[in-house]
């Protein structure tokens, strides 16, 4: 016969008393809590280092190119939100299409002349 029917459910007993002979005499010790790091401490798995000599490093030619078409792009859409100028769509990515082309091909030119210019010596 099953208990979990609406209806037949059994009514709960009252609970005894332990006797006393079965009662604990002394208090339980507390547990010794300790503290749980939540994150292992962590070695560095490998180190670079950087020769004194080593010119700093440049912007890439790619990224100063896109973030001049974003740029660009912010531009035109605060010109034409204020309605000074009325611009086609087609026409403006047409324009920047070319403009990034040009920059992409003039700064890798530009990046492999002075690159050319490096003389390697070794003693």
């Amino acid at each position: 016969m099953s208990t979990n029917e609406p209806g037949k459910a059994r009514e709960a007993q009252p609970t005894e008393a332990l006797p006393k002979e079965t009662r604990p005499t002394e208090a339980l010790p507390k547990p010794n809590l300790q503290q749980i790091p939540l994150t292992p401490n962590l070695e560095p798995s490998f180190k670079v280092e950087h020769p004194a000599d080593e010119e700093p490093q440049q912007a890439r030619i790619g990224t100063v190119v896109w973030g001049l078409i974003v740029i660009a792009l912010a531009a035109l859409i605060v010109i034409s939100t204020l309605g000074w100028v009325t611009l086609n769509g087609t026409y403006v990515l047409i324009g920047l299409m070319i403009g990034a082309g040009a920059a992409l091909v003039v700064g890798g030119l530009l990046s492999a002349r002075k690159g050319s210019k490096k003389v390697t010596t070794t003693k």
